[in-house]
């Protein structure tokens, strides 16, 4: 092994081994219990992040364990054609050549589309192998390939001829950046202060009016009644008279509906069906019809004047002032409401009525809720179920359809009659479905459609197979939580409705990663991080650690770099111990760990922790705590392999007795192999370059056994003995430390055993108190025949044994009354200081606050301090 831990010397080419190797591959074997995952599928033209690196590096963690413990493992990789996304980029580039989409046309924009995807569809797959992540690359599957574009077709027939979707005029999220419908999954809200506006509306031929309330003034040219609740007494007189809409002129009614809050600004809302979900609804009940007053391009309508092909805000600016000089602007309020979003590009949405195709999602959402509430899927964390059941119990159809050339067309069909045909086959080259001419459906599905097929379209559905049937439903997705709706519960809902099945058991959810000062990571913030970056200086294994320790599902975590340094130091201090260790092996030690006997306390010891950390972890990993895991490896080989077992092996590694030596670096061995492949599947990296290095391996880590409880290392008593032991030296370096014992300086210790069995396993340790403990002499005694006078001796309790040690043989009296008198006179110095500036009325009163409160802080503890000084000084004076 190198001197110096150096990851990048050695990463890339252990990833090429495996993969050469053929060690993430998975096939159907019937000797084997099968295990799988899916990968969230990242857009095929991403960049990999803190977040993705986070969700595979956990994937990864459950794969490689599986693959250990003796499952067949595979997990799926993949990447999706994202099509809002993708097609923004396309449309992009080819504007800043000059051209448009609508220039190009369908079929050469589609051209432009899949160059994109083969030139950067690559990228985020080489930057997840830098990562480590050990999928079967032989799955690897994108959203629009031949099978699961069939598919797509597939389910979208079955669901059509089931009578599940429908195409219809509805209120829709309109995205007026893209030009396309989205679903409400896709929009997301941000609280911000806006303006209730009260305009009045007149009556007919009158001057009396009603005050209508509303934060989009833009929509009102397109209301066709104000409503009133029948239960509100103050407008029963008013109900089937008209009010003129201003600016308009155009007559509308005063109609009464349940839907109308009587406490919510005047209690009279205006109706505008084309522009609101809920106004929509109310115009069906009335039979009000449709009046669309803004376009897809967010612009008003050609019919209204100088408003026509303003942008709605513009509008509304316009709009407030012809109002006010008109005086039909009664009053302003501001509030604070929530603005939708779209997610895709960050434009506020446009409710819009338009014609789509829709999901009904009743009978499906009643599917994903049961599975739930039966146990069959289990989320993690379960405080996720209210927010899954909340989703589910609200829902409302699903907007499939969307504007866009780049994705899954829909496979519907008009003949020249206007009839409509669904079918899975495209029509010949003449334009022919069955020997009827036909014209497709310009729209595409929500990207979202495809990937809710992805745990069994990946394994070659529709077709029937063996891998489908042998790993088929898959055990867990893991993922984050902001896309439970997105993806998440349309997965589960479109896998029971195709397959009868849930497309795996558990759900883990990831929380965000977020940067020190728990700010979400932003381009504008200029706070991202590019985890290859990361890879780069200080390691995969560093990243991957970094990203699980101190994690917990569903809950946000804060990069700190600091944190990446700390990874890398456990590392380091890995790779050092296992040189001490190879470097203590010489060639023709019999390094066959075969039996327990004879072995020394300290080993006993070890074996016994091992065993605790291969239950404790094994659960862990069952239970899927990841973090919880992790921080327990990595306390085994830190405190207590590097920095106590070592410690302790040195004694007989630097001894003339050879049986010891012996015993001692088998055991050194054997635990380091073990405890590496408990690390493998976390920091896999320095693992499998450790494993090369050690003697007597097999074939790569990758492939070894997981390892398992073993009963024959159940040392109870040596275990508690040594825990002792280990608390009691703690304790003496400590009170060496309290009273400033110089490190050359020795002492002598009486050990007070409980019983004869410890007064004997302490006996075994008596070396190790004196090397690590900085002793003389160790005596031992049971504590009922000790009865030397215990006069100006520590005595440090522990469970099975006290500890006595001699002030006298610690401390130089003369040096210590010499020091503690220095000290006095330095803290009065300090005190003196402190008084002074405190009294000085020109520092209290121009001083900021904060300066003058740590002055006080620092005066009362230099006055404590110096108190406890003086009684120190006391104690001693006479020795």
């Amino acid at each position: 092994m190198d001197t110096k831990y150096n990851p990048n010397g050695f990463e890339k080419e252990i990833y090429k081994k495996w993969e050469d190797c053929g060690y993430f591959k998975a096939d159907v074997n019937k000797n084997k219990k099968p295990f799988t995952i899916v990968m969230p599928p990242p857009n095929v033209t991403g960049q990999l992040h803190l977040g993705h690196a986070l969700n595979n590096t956990i994937q990864d963690i459950i794969i490689r364990y599986k693959r250990m413990a003796g499952f067949e493992a595979l997990w799926i990789p993949g990447t999706d054609h994202a099509s809002i996304s993708t097609e923004a980029k396309v449309v992009g580039k080819i504007r800043s050549e000059g051209h448009t989409k609508k220039e190009l046309g369908r079929d050469k924009f589609l051209e432009e589309a899949w160059a994109w995807t083969e030139q950067y569809g690559g990228r985020i797959k080489k930057q997840l192998r830098t990562i480590g992540v050990s999928c079967d690359w032989d799955y690897d599957s994108f959203t629009m390939d031949e099978n699961l574009t069939r598919a797509v077709k597939r389910v979208f027939k079955k669901m059509y001829d089931d009578g599940l979707i429908y195409q219809g005029n509805r209120i829709v999220n309109w995205d007026v950046e893209a030009e396309t419908a989205i679903s409400d999954a896709e929009v997301y809200h941000v609280e911000k202060e806006g303006n209730l506006w009260y305009i009045k509306y007149f009556f007919e031929n009158s001057d009396e009016y009603l005050t209508i309330a509303t934060t989009r003034p833009e929509t009102m040219f397109g209301d066709l009644a104000v409503a009133v609740n029948p239960e509100d007494t103050r407008f029963k007189d008013k109900i089937g008279k008209n009010v003129i809409l201003p600016i308009v002129g155009r007559k509308i009614p005063i109609i009464e509906d349940s839907y109308v809050d009587m406490e919510y600004g005047t209690g009279c809302v205006k109706i505008t069906p084309s522009h609101d979900p809920n106004d929509f609804e109310v115009g069906a009940r009335h039979k009000l019809g449709q009046c669309v007053v803004i376009d897809t391009k967010g612009h008003i309508t050609d019919e209204y004047g100088k408003y026509s092909g303003l942008d709605r805000y513009e509008a509304r600016k316009q709009i407030i002032e012809q109002l006010e000089d008109e005086g039909y602007l009664e009053k302003i309020e501001t509030l604070t409401h929530a603005v939708g979003y779209s997610e895709r590009t960050n434009v506020v949405i446009e409710p819009l009525i338009s014609k789509q195709w829709f999901v009904k999602m009743d009978e499906l959402a009643k599917m994903a809720a049961d599975v739930y509430q039966d146990g069959e899927l289990q989320l993690i964390p379960d405080s996720l179920g209210k927010t899954y059941m909340n989703w589910l119990n609200n829902i409302r159809d699903w907007t499939i359809s969307r504007q866009l050339w780049w994705g899954h067309r829909l496979p519907v069909f008009y003949t020249d009659d206007g009839e409509i045909i669904v079918s899975e086959d495209d029509p010949d080259e003449e334009g022919k479905l069955n020997g009827v001419h036909v014209t497709q459906e310009e729209d595409t599905l929500d990207t979202w459609f495809s990937s809710a097929l992805w745990p069994f379209a990946t394994l070659g559905w529709p077709n029937e197979n063996k891998k489908l049937d042998y790993f088929f439903p898959t055990d867990i997705l893991v993922t984050g939580y902001d896309i439970i709706f997105f993806w998440v519960i349309r997965m589960i809902f479109s896998s029971l409705y195709t397959t009868g099945k849930v497309p795996f058991d558990h759900v883990l959810f990831t929380g965000l990663i977020r940067d020190p000062q728990g700010r979400k990571m932003s381009k504008s913030l200029g706070n991202g991080v590019d985890p290859i970056d990361v890879v780069n200086e200080y390691g995969a294994d560093a990243l991957r650690f970094t990203l699980i320790t101190g994690n917990s599902p569903g809950n946000d975590m804060r990069y700190d770099e600091k944190r990446i340094i700390a990874s890398r130091n456990f590392a380091n201090k890995l790779w050092n111990a296992t040189r001490f260790v190879l470097m203590n092996i010489e060639k023709g030690d019999n390094l066959d760990f075969s039996t327990v006997e004879n072995l020394a306390l300290e080993d006993k010891w070890i074996l016994k922790r091992l065993n605790n950390v291969i239950e404790e972890v094994t659960k862990n990993l069952e239970k899927y705590e990841i973090g919880l895991a992790a921080s327990r490896i990595e306390n085994f080989i830190w405190e207590e392999y590097c920095d106590w077992y070592i410690e302790f092996a040195k004694l007989r590694l630097y001894g003339e007795d050879e049986k010891a030596k012996a015993d001692v670096k088998k055991v050194l061995l054997y635990v380091l192999n073990k405890m590496i492949a408990l690390l493998h599947p976390f920091m896999p990296f320095i693992t499998e370059e450790i494993y090369s290095a050690l003697p007597d391996k097999k074939d790569m880590l990758i492939v070894e056994d997981w390892p398992i409880f073993n009963e024959e290392f159940e040392f109870i008593s040596e275990e508690a003995t040594v825990n002792s032991a280990i608390e009691a030296i703690t304790a003496i370096r400590n009170q060496r430390a309290t009273l400033n014992v110089g490190a050359k300086t020795k002492q002598d210790l009486i050990i007070l055993a409980e019983n004869e069995e410890y007064k004997d396993l302490l006996e075994n340790l008596k070396g190790q108190f004196k090397n690590l403990a900085n002793s003389n002499e160790v005596d031992i005694y049971l504590k009922d025949e000790f009865d030397k006078d215990k006069e100006n001796l520590v005595n440090l309790v522990f469970n099975e044994f006290s500890v006595l040690m001699s002030l006298d043989d610690l401390m130089d009296y003369k040096q210590e009354r010499k020091r503690l008198n220095e000290e006095i006179k330095r803290l009065e110095c300090e005190i003196k200081r402190a008084s002074g500036k405190l009294n000085n009325e020109n520092f209290v009163n121009k001083a900021p606050e904060a300066v003058v409160n740590e002055e006080r802080e620092k005066l009362a503890n230099y006055e404590d301090l110096l108190e406890k000084t003086k009684l120190s000084l006391e104690e001693i004076k006479d020795k």
